[in-house]
């Protein structure tokens, strides 16, 4: 596996654009071996194109499940990803649209479950960030994008997917080491990432008596197609973390993989941090 220290600076590319990234985001360890932990179960990932979501989608996949997911505009990462998991032997269906929107969200899991069935796993992801220096600098259209995207969309997925749950099926949220922490150049994204930790503790005692777990993935600096899109300074992306790098898709992805195996029954309203080693309280 290759363990990135500095990155080329590179021009930036759009959220998605995988096969531009230098070095390659590496997607599933080449012995990663699967163990049947999610055998017959459905997930729905969104955000599932690329980056995170494309590595939690071929670690399930290789694990037995089949996948569902949603994805904005990126229709060549969507099939890439539909590739990898088919390479997998397991279905997945790809459904491309907007989850700012409500009406959307309703009938992306209407949709979903006519294609597929059922959903077992619901794993919330998708994301965007804008990097503002300043809060002056910061628009009142940036922040209702960054809410709209980043947290909205969480309640309505869950709202519409829970009607299909039931008892052993769970939903594991993607939050972010900058809302234990903060970030000086994402106020807005890592105000939504907090929320994203208080709407996993407080989903998950809402479930708790329907035996429906709910937990969180914390990452930190990630080597994803929303780095070079977003950041300037790439060389230095991941540099100030104890380890000293940033992590690649594929040391993320095994902690949903657990998150939604039987190996974490007795765990529920939790977030694990996946961070190169910083010390995280809560």
């Amino acid at each position: 596996m290759s363990k990135p220290g500095k990155f080329p600076e590179q021009k930036q590319t759009q959220p998605g654009k995988e096969y531009e990234m230098q070095p390659e985001p590496e997607i599933i360890r080449d012995n990663y071996r699967g163990s049947g932990k999610l055998k017959d179960k459905t997930a729905l990932i969104t955000g599932g194109d690329s980056g995170i979501g494309r590595s939690v989608a071929v670690h399930f996949a290789r694990e037995g499940a089949d996948i569902a997911i949603i994805y904005l505009n990126e229709d060549e990462d969507a099939l890439e990803t539909k590739k990898l998991v088919e390479k997998e032997n397991q279905t997945c269906f790809i459904l491309e649209g907007d989850l700012k929107n409500e009406e959307f969200c309703k009938t992306a899991i209407q949709k979903t479950i006519s294609e597929m069935g059922k959903v077992n796993i619901l794993v919330n992801n998708a994301a965007v960030q804008f990097p503002k220096e300043d809060v002056q600098d910061l628009s009142f259209n940036q922040i209702r994008e960054t809410f709209d995207t980043n947290i909205l969309p969480y309640f309505h997925i869950a709202k519409e997917t829970l009607n299909h749950m039931a008892e052993g099926d769970c939903i594991i949220n993607t939050t972010s080491v900058t809302a234990y922490r903060g970030s000086e150049h994402l106020l807005d994204y890592s105000s939504t990432k907090g929320a994203i930790v208080s709407f996993t503790r407080s989903l998950s005692k809402m479930l708790v008596g329907k035996k429906i777990r709910v937990n969180g993935v914390a990452p930190g600096p990630i080597w994803t197609p929303l780095i070079p899109a977003t950041f300037e300074k790439v060389s230095e992306f991941g540099q100030d973390t104890p380890m000293g790098r940033a992590g690649q898709p594929s040391e993320v992805a095994p902690a949903y993989v657990f998150l939604a195996s039987e190996d974490s029954s007795y765990i529920t309203g939790q977030v694990i941090h996946v961070n190169g080693g910083e010390i995280i309280g809560g």
